[in-house]
């Protein structure tokens, strides 16, 4: 996972120096960064299917070998087309990763599922902080197109030799939580659509993922309009430019926010931890919107913005486990992992709306927005819908006991 990252949380730095280069505009470069995001999760479901099927480590190895890939062919690529390949080749390895960590942490660890897929999911949020500065340093001396090929390189073979160790448990390795409120059945896929729990957690997460991705793709540019991209910040012993400072910083708070809130959730309830930290992203973000031409607080808001919205990849992926079962985790989490894409799709809209009204003020507005629906939904409908959801699996297994019995 800390391997992968980089296809998605380091192309902002390559965004201004492709468009110096080439002159096109910031919307077109960001396509690729969507055509990433949606590949990466309209594939998810068909990754699921070959990881319940097959097991981790072949998908592993396909997703190592396409991560590598993606940024080779980047480094040669000369027109838009052949970014829009190399991205679609990342966002299937980035998928295949993913998807293999989040459904072998459901799977091992399901007394703290939220701490254990946080944990896997903190690599993919916070793998860039020890690739940032050097990466952005060969841009400035080597030129996109070497760095590209060199990361590339790197981080495909470090993917291919770690997925080598995967597997997933066998039946009598793992038991059902005796201290977390989960399903004691193994929904199928089929089943699963049919809830109205599966729907309202795709709509959640589209609300929620909006604004990180909005932040991830497009926080140099925002820095940039907010004139504080190579203003310096002064911390004792050190002095770095506002947009590094905040890259660096954001990264950190991403890889923490995902074990930190997963351990909250296993302590307090998946739905609470949502509208906790759904309101913090929510209120981080319109701070963003009025005092990020301050280079201090740019740094700063956009580290909270970050800490509050790591956690909803620990957050749904524990929750589908707890709802649904894990034989068909791959599948159901796959069908969920779609409002990623749905969300992506806000990425290229957000560059015209700002384009349209000279600020990213609106942009900013409207993705809080969505994040306060969000915290609002996770307790009022979310909650409600999941103690129906489970009341209904503990009668239908208490008949099936029953007619066992009788039978016997």
């Amino acid at each position: 996972m800390v391997a992968v990252a980089n296809v998605q949380y380091s192309w902002t730095l390559f965004v201004p120096e492709i468009q110096k280069t080439y002159g096109w505009s910031r919307a077109s470069i960001q396509t690729a960064f969507t055509i990433f995001v949606i590949i990466q999760t309209w594939v998810t479901p068909v990754v699921g299917v070959g990881i319940d099927r097959f097991g981790p480590r072949p998908i592993a190895m396909l997703g190592g070998t396409a991560a590598g890939l993606a940024w080779i062919m980047n480094s040669f690529a000369s027109s838009l087309t052949g970014f829009y390949i190399g991205a679609a080749i990342g966002g299937i390895g980035a998928s295949c990763i993913n998807a293999c960590a989040v459904n072998n942490a459901l799977k091992w660890f399901p007394d703290r599922r939220g701490l254990a897929v946080g944990l896997s999911a903190a690599g993919y949020g916070s793998g860039t902080i020890i690739t940032t500065l050097p990466i952005a340093n060969m841009i400035q001396s080597s030129g996109i197109s070497a760095t590209f090929l060199t990361f590339g390189i790197i981080q495909g073979l470090v993917i291919v030799a770690a997925g080598l160790f995967l597997r997933a448990p066998r039946k009598d390795q793992v038991s059902y939580s005796t201290k977390l409120v989960q399903s004691r059945r193994d929904y199928t896929l089929a089943e699963a659509v049919r809830t109205p729990v599966l729907w309202v957690l795709m709509v959640m997460f589209t609300c929620t993922i909006t604004g990180g991705l909005m932040a991830v793709a497009q926080l140099s540019l925002i820095a940039q309009d907010f004139g504080v991209k190579d203003i310096h910040v002064n911390v004792y012993f050190f002095s770095m430019a506002a947009l590094p400072f905040a890259l660096m910083l954001d990264r950190f708070m991403n890889g923490l926010s995902r074990p930190f809130f997963g351990w909250v959730s296993d302590t307090i309830g998946r739905e609470k931890t949502m509208f906790i930290a759904f309101s913090i992203e929510s209120i981080g973000i319109l701070a963003l919107a009025t005092f990020g031409s301050n280079p201090w607080l740019f740094v700063i808001l956009s580290g909270v913005v970050f800490l509050a919205w790591g956690e909803v990849y620990s957050l749904f992926g524990a929750i589908t486990g707890d709802a649904f079962g894990t034989k068909h985790a791959g599948k159901i989490y796959g069908i969920l992992f779609l409002s990623k894409g749905f969300a992506a799709l806000f990425v290229p809209v957000g560059n015209l709306i700002m384009e349209a009204t000279g600020s990213w003020a609106t942009v900013l507005y409207i993705v809080a927005s969505l994040d306060f629906i969000a915290a609002i939904s996770a307790l009022f409908i979310l909650r409600p819908l999941l103690l129906r959801h489970h009341a209904k699996d503990a009668t239908t297994n208490a008949a099936m006991a029953s007619v066992g019995k009788a039978a016997h």
